[in-house]
């Protein structure tokens, strides 16, 4: 259902029951699922992907084209996935040629000033508190929390389960179930509490903590820390994602 003073483009596909406030513009190419709700003065772009039962709050801009010098129109998209919550101001860019998309996932509370850059990838259940600031390209993995007002550089990439101090300049990759804090960014744990909510048994938690420790710890280069693990720790998903994380991250990771 849309009101007499919104502007929907009609070759927009808008799903069941959405209901889609006063004074909101919706342009072509733009896909809305079922249930979905656009608060007043929202402003969604072509590209734009809304999944069902969205909730868009008044003042966000949805799938604008990129900030970025090297984009050069071509046809991309921004994604949203099904009952995830945009709060007020959020400003989500559409990709570019590199990755083509920029993706948020499903069940997550993107809050108040928050942008979302071109190419990011955001994982299901997150949460980014208000004004956090994210740069193209930076990948974030399921279940992180990111603190309000804080900074993420180009390309970093944020793992699964992190939880990220509020006001954090995060320039370095961080990788999966660990907390982040301080200046410059640093490992302050494990996401115990976090991780224990999401039905991590005891013994789990005690493996990711004594993997951590020989990375950050025991005075280890990070190869140095891979091969103590992999020669002392057994083999199991968490071992292996940690491992490869921190293999393969470009970047770095923060530091100890």
């Amino acid at each position: 259902m849309s009101q007499p003073l919104s502007v929907i483009n009609p070759n927009a596909k808008i799903g069941e029951n959405v209901q889609i406030d006063p004074f909101s513009v919706i342009h072509d190419d733009v896909e809305i699922g079922e249930g979905t709700w656009i608060g007043s003065n929202v402003t969604i772009y072509p590209g734009a992907r809304i999944g069902k039962n969205v909730r868009i709050f008044p003042g966000a801009v949805v799938s604008a084209v990129p900030q970025d010098l090297k984009f050069g129109g071509e046809i991309t998209t921004a994604e949203i996935g099904d009952n995830t919550t945009i709060r007020e101001c959020v400003t989500i860019n559409r990709g570019t040629s590199d990755k083509q998309k920029t993706v948020i996932g499903k069940n997550c509370l993107i809050m108040a000033y928050v942008h979302v850059a071109h190419d990011c990838i955001v994982g299901d259940n997150c949460i980014l508190a208000n004004a956090v600031q994210m740069a193209g390209h930076v990948t974030v993995g399921d279940f992180a929390i990111i603190g309000g007002s804080s900074a993420i550089h180009q390309f970093a990439s944020i793992g699964r389960h992190v939880m990220i101090s509020g006001g954090s300049l995060v320039r370095k990759d961080v990788p999966p179930f660990t907390k982040a804090g301080r200046e410059p960014l640093s490992y302050a744990g494990i996401n115990s509490v976090g991780l224990r909510r999401r039905e991590f048994n005891d013994a789990q938690v005690a493996e990711i903590q004594d993997i951590y420790r020989y990375v950050y710890l025991k005075g280890l280069n990070n190869q140095q820390a891979l091969n103590q693990i992999e020669a002392n720790i057994p083999k199991s998903a968490h071992r292996d994602e940690i491992v490869d994380f921190i293999r393969n991250s470009e970047r770095g990771i923060m530091k100890g």
